[in-house]
């Protein structure tokens, strides 16, 4: 495994590179660092989605199997700006929306599989990043996402 970071303005994150593809992305720099030409592509691709110039990223992702994998691919489907309830995913994927919001906690990739912009009917969500549902806002914000 390779991993390589930058600071962005939510603080430090990381990339995680396995046999080609982006396997995790974590909110601390690396402790050892490495490069890949993936590894470099990915910090440019979050680098412009900080700066607003993308809106979906076009990499190499551990999309998992089963339900997670379901899961990933209908919140990548989400586009820049909108959010969808948990309800609304489990609807899509037929499955229950307890699944879907422990499928959502399980993403490794987050930002990059946007599990921010999946929302509770009645309740923000959570959010496994540093500062949680106020950098889950943050994210939203930046995407000029409508918040409640």
């Amino acid at each position: 495994m390779m991993r390589a970071g930058m600071v962005g303005p939510l603080g430090p994150v990381s990339l995680v590179e396995r046999d080609g593809i982006l396997v995790g992305l974590e909110w601390r720099m690396p402790e050892v660092g490495g490069t890949s030409a993936l590894l470099a592509e990915g910090l440019a691709q979050l680098e412009a989605y900080f700066d607003g110039r993308l809106h979906r990223f076009d990499l190499p992702l551990d999309w998992g199997t089963g339900l997670n994998a379901a899961v990933r691919r209908a919140m990548t489907a989400i586009p820049w700006g909108e959010t969808r309830t948990y309800g609304e995913i489990a609807k899509a994927v037929r499955a229950p929306a307890q699944a879907v919001g422990q499928a959502c906690g399980a993403n490794p990739l987050p930002i990059l599989i946007p599990c921010h912009r999946v929302m509770g009917t009645n309740w923000f969500g959570g959010f496994s990043a540093p500062g949680g549902v106020e950098t889950k806002a943050a994210l939203l914000r930046h995407e000029g996402a409508i918040l409640l």
